[in-house]
């Protein structure tokens, strides 16, 4: 009879559900780049290009080109090693992310998804943390409703906020309250930063309806950098501190059991260790 073995990963030694290849990482910094340039259009162009001619149209035009790049970005990581055991895991987490998040809809910050987002990245690492988080942010959208050009901004900004925790440093030593205050500072500061960069994505959407504090594309870059610096006053610095504050305080109260839940389910899981079959006896 034919039997299947794997090999248990060294409870000392990080767990990997996808491991970076050179395609990945040149297609990552690609994506990347253009999600930089889709964000921060309104500071680069100069009041007398033709994308600024076009400030109405440009959110739009990036927001397709986005939700395309992100999915090639998706398979591209997922064929360097996203197994049936990762996609399971994936499947898991990014509904409990996507159930997560409409918990706190309609009170300013009370968004739990992000906690769940920094630990699991921090556990499976900066490829499944990619995954994980723009796959996360897309099934969420389509269970609240959410879907619209603001969408593939959301998408990239998860996916770099919880590929981000998969990249900080120690992740096979460093243990214990260093390890929970560690995540909970980046915590704090990557939902400020979220939120900021989202601010970007919306704020080239508003055209002229608050003249005060709307991108204009014929004023200069020191001008539109004080309107938007007021907009991110005026309408999300409330909901961030209270996002950052959600974050830092599950981290820190539930962040141990749940980061034992998942160290444990990766050892279990064992995603690379490849899978062998013995011999039938004789």
């Amino acid at each position: 009879m034919t039997t299947m073995t794997t090999a248990r990963d060294s409870s000392h030694g990080s767990v990997r559900a996808v491991r970076f290849g050179p395609r990945s990482v040149i297609t990552l910094a690609l994506v990347s780049a253009v999600g930089v340039v889709a964000f921060t259009w309104p500071f680069l162009a100069p009041p007398a290009s033709r994308l600024s001619a076009h400030a109405q149209d440009a959110p739009w035009l990036f927001a397709g080109l986005l939700v395309l790049l992100v999915a090639v970005l998706a398979a591209t990581i997922s064929e360097s090693g996203l197994g049936p055991k990762a996609v399971a895991m994936l499947g898991v987490l990014a509904a409990t992310g996507a159930a997560l998040r409409p918990i706190g809809a309609g009170t300013a910050g009370i968004e739990p998804m992000f906690f769940l987002m920094v630990l699991s990245g921090r556990v499976l690492g900066p490829g499944f943390g990619f995954v994980l988080g723009s796959t996360t942010m897309f099934a969420s959208a389509l269970l609240t409703g959410g879907v619209g050009p603001w969408m593939p901004f959301q998408m990239l900004a998860m996916g770099w906020f919880t590929m981000g925790a998969g990249l900080l440093p120690g992740p096979d030593r460093l243990r214990g309250r260093t390890e929970l205050l560690m995540l909970a500072g980046y915590g704090f500061l990557a939902a400020f930063a979220y939120g900021t960069v989202m601010n970007l994505a919306g704020w080239p959407f508003m055209g002229t309806l608050a003249s005060s504090i709307a991108f204009d594309p014929h004023a200069t870059v020191p001008a539109n950098l004080a309107r938007f610096l007021a907009y991110c006053l005026a309408t999300s610095l409330g909901w961030d501190l209270g996002r950052a504050a959600v974050t830092v305080v599950l981290t820190l109260v539930v962040g141990p059991a749940v980061l034992r839940a998942l160290r444990r389910a990766t050892r279990r899981a064992a995603f690379e260790t490849p899978v062998t079959f013995d011999p039938p006896a004789p």
